[in-house]
């Protein structure tokens, strides 16, 4: 297993699928009167975010508590970050503290490669979001939801299976996590966007472009809807919201384009009405709620393989996690 979580192109098919089939077990912690393991008991997890997101930083809390870990929650805004100290000095510091396990969010991409790299941590690293690079934790849990619904059994992958994703693929780190690992997990990608929301270099990437959403969801099993992340263009990328939503937007009439047994996604947070409409959302295929719960799981499954390694293990043992 990998000793830190900076991109889904750094897990292989058997680490995938471990982490899923982890997840997998840990969901039904969910469901019992008292939703705690032992595992992490007296490890400390730092939740080091640079940049807002509290969805994800609640979900890594969550799954750190939930697995009896220490969590310290470090916010950029009002800390000494602000006040000029930079990343290194700000890691030194968290080490200091003993910190097991930092999951960074940062507006820089790469940032967490760096903190990895530069060894200013002895704790893992998990990559919770960097710039407009990668997010792979969400790639995860979306594979995870996928394959609860298009395969329904442990220990296999996506083979063969056709993923839709859609829109602001330029400045989604979604997007590119989840076309590393679902090609890692045997997926077929396809990509649809404006060719102005296509990232130069796309043609390297395991997947297929197209701008074409309707022939793009004749066959697809999943198609995943991506927010446009306004906050991040700096000029016009499509005439209007409304000629976006006319040609790139999840409607009814797309809806009943999918195969049946197709589900939808959404990594949030929706713009309803833009990428995807209200009727649409809250469709009974649509599955972003779920993506919600699993996330937690996901993580759970992350930082006890990750932290809880050998000192774990009695204790997995004995929640049948082992």
């Amino acid at each position: 297993m990998i000793k830190n979580l900076l991109s889904a192109g750094d897990l292989d098919r058997t680490d995938a699928i471990r982490i899923l089939d982890t997840a997998e077990e840990l969901l039904g912690v969910a469901s019992r009167p008292i939703k705690k393991l032992p595992t992490l008991r007296g490890r400390t997890v730092v939740n080091l975010f640079f940049e807002d997101s509290t969805r994800t930083r609640i979900s890594f809390e969550a799954a750190a508590k939930r697995l009896s870990a220490d969590v310290i929650n470090f916010s950029a805004k009002g800390s000494s970050v602000s006040k000029g100290e930079s990343l290194k000095d700000t890691a030194l510091t968290l080490q200091a503290m003993g910190a097991d396990a930092v999951i960074i969010r940062h507006h820089s991409s790469g940032a967490p490669h760096r903190l990895a790299q530069a060894r200013w941590t002895k704790g893992a690293v998990i990559n919770a979001g960097d710039g407009t690079h990668e997010h792979p934790t969400q790639a995860l849990l979306d594979a995870f939801t996928m394959r609860r619904h298009l395969v329904g059994s442990t220990g296999s992958d996506l083979a063969g299976k056709k993923i839709t994703i859609v829109g602001d693929v330029l400045h989604s780190r979604v997007a590119r996590s989840n076309a590393l690992l679902l090609h890692t997990l045997g997926a077929h990608v396809t990509l649809v966007a404006p060719p102005t929301l296509l990232p130069v270099g796309v043609d390297h990437w395991p997947v297929e472009t197209s701008y074409d959403l309707d022939a793009s969801l004749e066959d697809a099993d999943a198609v995943m809807m991506l927010r446009v992340q306004a906050e991040r263009m700096n000029a016009s990328y499509f005439p209007s919201a409304r000629e976006y939503s006319r040609r790139y937007g999840l409607d009814t009439a797309r809806l009943n384009r999918l195969p049946d047994h197709a589900i939808v996604m959404h990594p949030g947070p929706m713009n309803r009405g833009m990428e995807i409409t209200a009727d649409v959302a809250d469709h009974v295929r649509s599955v972003i709620v779920e993506q919600v719960t699993n996330g937690v799981a996901v993580r759970m499954a992350v930082l006890y393989l990750l932290l809880g390694g050998a000192a774990g293990e009695t204790e997995a043992s004995e929640e049948g996690l082992s």
